[in-house]
């Protein structure tokens, strides 16, 4: 097994030492970060900064990703 899980709440991958399985409302399990659990936590103007931190990293790397994949071809 893979030392680490994929976040489905940050979208980057942790170590399994890091991470948590959640149950979804549909039955199902999935792996969740104790950073991204703690974030829900606190009072919303916090949960609010961690998230719009999480969709600034997201963006950049897509973006990184973008201009990679341009400048191959």
């Amino acid at each position: 097994m893979s030392s680490t899980a994929y976040c489905y709440h940050c979208g980057t991958h942790h170590p399994i030492e890091e991470m948590r399985q959640i149950a979804t409302k549909g039955g199902g399990k999935r792996w969740r970060c104790i950073k991204s659990i703690q974030a829900t936590k606190r009072p919303i103007a916090e949960r609010d900064a961690f998230g719009r931190q999480i969709t600034a990293m997201n963006t950049a790397e897509s973006q990184s990703k973008a201009r990679l994949t341009v400048n191959e071809k």
